[in-house]
């Protein structure tokens, strides 16, 4: 297993040895950057366990992939055909046609500050499937959210 957990450690320079831990049958684990991931992602604070694909992905899976412009991401399936949709938790423009060959490794589990969940628990799929049936209405609520806070500050 590798861990990458230093902050000063740029992904594009350790990938080379990512690949091979994952050609190897290792696990990696590193914490990821940016917060398309909320609330399920915390950067600096959680991290993701990535095993080698083997075969192809189902729907809720959390590919680590890489884009065309040569970008990591990090994003969850949500509609599998010939390509993969994906999109990021907190996130409102889907990703389509993402391709087997971009996805190098896929989540098997994430650390949540010392607490391990496995990408098999209930409580894990539950929370996919709970935060994709809600993004229809998540950006009302937030904007709901946002009014609620100023008028009540505005009170004061």
């Amino acid at each position: 297993m590798i861990s990458l957990l230093s902050k000063d450690i740029r992904l594009e320079q350790v990938m080379p040895l990512i690949r091979e831990r994952l050609a190897e049958g290792k696990k990696v684990i590193f914490g990821p950057k940016g917060t398309s991931m909320l609330p399920m992602l915390r950067q600096g604070i959680d991290r993701v366990e990535l095993v080698a694909v083997k075969g192809k992905l189902k729907k809720y899976d959390l590919p680590f992939y890489v884009r065309d412009n040569g970008q990591y991401v990090l994003h969850r399936i949500v509609k599998v055909r010939d390509t993969y949709t994906c999109i990021g938790d907190n996130q409102y423009v889907y990703e389509h046609g993402v391709r087997q060959d971009q996805i190098i490794a896929v989540m098997t589990g994430y650390y949540r500050g010392d607490e391990y969940i496995s990408a098999k628990s209930w409580r894990y799929r539950w929370y996919c499937r709970r935060w994709h049936w809600t993004r229809p209405i998540r950006p009302f609520w937030r904007r709901l959210k946002g009014k609620l806070v100023r008028l009540i500050r505005g009170k004061k």
